[in-house]
């Protein structure tokens, strides 16, 4: 990329799931960023930022037909592309990111590629980056079921050999791939998630009051999980931590277990363990806008995950002024910093780390503070510049 040159780069979104998890948050707050690089360097006068390193963009993005609209309708200026409607299911989808993707990067005339999800095709006409989420498949094996740990393995070792940049999203992520896999350290570039501040914030009491409605929890209060329920995100030992920290006291906060319902067996044994008088709430998917008043309306978040490629839910939850309760496990200290409380992934531990934060309403709202705001820290703009630095490099 070139001062005064139009770049085409092709992005392809069609690994976004329907429900907008983890990898639909990074696609759709990177995608928003750099729609604002591209009217602004079609403004004239308005010039791209320099720690950008490129001259003037244009974004092409590849999505699923059901995201035609939706994509259209978000990114004015954006050329969006629906893929084939077979390509909605996964093993089609990876097939055409093989053949139908570099065909299309052709087609839309793409100086560089980016594939947001592990995977990429072998081949292309224009230099390939990728973003590689975590190294939790090497270092956290024992948490992946056999054929998604081989399959990760095995597309996060062809993506560091194929790609021409790697771009992931914490130091610790990056130093684990170097560790493990030898991957080369100048070729792998650290672009931290951002946090939609609109989206995610301080609740009003509007919003708190209709997910407690919504939920039937009336004025109890209560500790928020979210996030997927896979083994690595240890829900069943924060359930029984729960258990232990508020078992004994008069009135118990419920536990309410919220986001998809992922492939972790152990947590229906742990809910069996519940005592009749507490309460457990799993009520899946939360509507997105129903998201700051879960949040921030919760006595603790706590995200005890065995390991993290990032961490976002507790950069959410922080920037809704939640105070959150977490391990120092990869990336997790990179985000919450001494904004957040750590615990281990025990759940005798966490019973004490969990009642210790409840009984201490004092440390509660100072951790609630820091954490809002380390969490302004985080921006998707800065995680576009890295990106577009990226792809400079690629080319270059």
């Amino acid at each position: 990329m070139t001062a005064g040159r139009l770049t085409r780069v092709l992005v392809d979104a069609t690994s976004v799931p329907a429900d907008r998890g983890g990898v639909g948050r990074y696609v759709d707050g990177l995608l928003g960023a750099l729609s604002k690089w591209v009217q602004r360097a079609d403004q004239p006068g308005v010039a791209v930022p320099a720690a950008s390193g490129t001259g003037q963009i244009e974004l092409v993005l590849a999505v699923l037909r059901t995201d035609v609209e939706r994509y259209t309708r978000m990114l004015p200026g954006v050329e969006v592309v629906g893929a084939p409607a077979a390509v909605a299911h996964r093993p089609a989808r990876l097939a055409w990111e093989q053949t139908g993707l570099p065909l299309l990067a052709q087609q839309v005339r793409a100086d560089v590629l980016h594939s947001p999800f592990y995977t990429c095709p072998l081949r292309a006409s224009c230099p390939v980056t990728v973003t590689v989420h975590d190294a939790t498949f090497f270092t956290e094996p024992e948490h992946y079921d056999k054929s998604r740990r081989t399959f990760f393995r095995s597309a996060i070792k062809t993506s560091l050999r194929r790609a021409a940049r790697v771009i992931v999203p914490s130091k610790a992520t990056r130093d684990e791939l170097i560790r493990l896999l030898e991957a080369d350290p100048t070729r792998i570039d650290v672009a931290y998630h951002g946090v939609d501040h609109q989206a995610f914030h301080p609740p009003s009491d509007d919003e708190r009051a209709r997910v407690r409605a919504r939920l039937g929890l009336g004025g109890q209060q209560y500790i928020a999980f979210l996030g997927a329920k896979e083994p690595r995100k240890n829900v069943p030992n924060l359930i029984r931590g729960w258990v232990r920290a508020v078992r004994d006291r008069i009135e118990p906060p419920a536990l309410v277990i919220a986001g998809g319902q992922g492939h972790d067996d152990e947590i229906d044994s742990a809910v069996a363990e519940v005592p009749s008088h507490l309460r457990l709430l799993r009520p899946g998917y939360l509507r997105y806008a129903d998201l700051p008043g879960f949040l921030g309306g919760a006595l603790v978040a706590a995200y005890p995950s065995y390991g993290e490629g990032f961490g976002l839910p507790i950069l959410e939850a922080m920037a809704c002024g939640t105070p959150v309760l977490t391990t120092p496990r990869l990336s997790l200290p990179e985000v919450g910093g001494d904004a957040v409380a750590y615990t281990s992934e025990d759940p005798a531990q966490i019973a004490q780390d969990l009642a210790a934060l409840l009984d201490d309403e004092p440390r509660r709202l100072a951790l609630a503070k820091a954490g809002l705001d380390r969490a302004k820290e985080f921006t998707w703009d800065s995680s576009a510049e890295v990106h577009l630095a990226a792809w400079a490099r690629a080319l270059g």
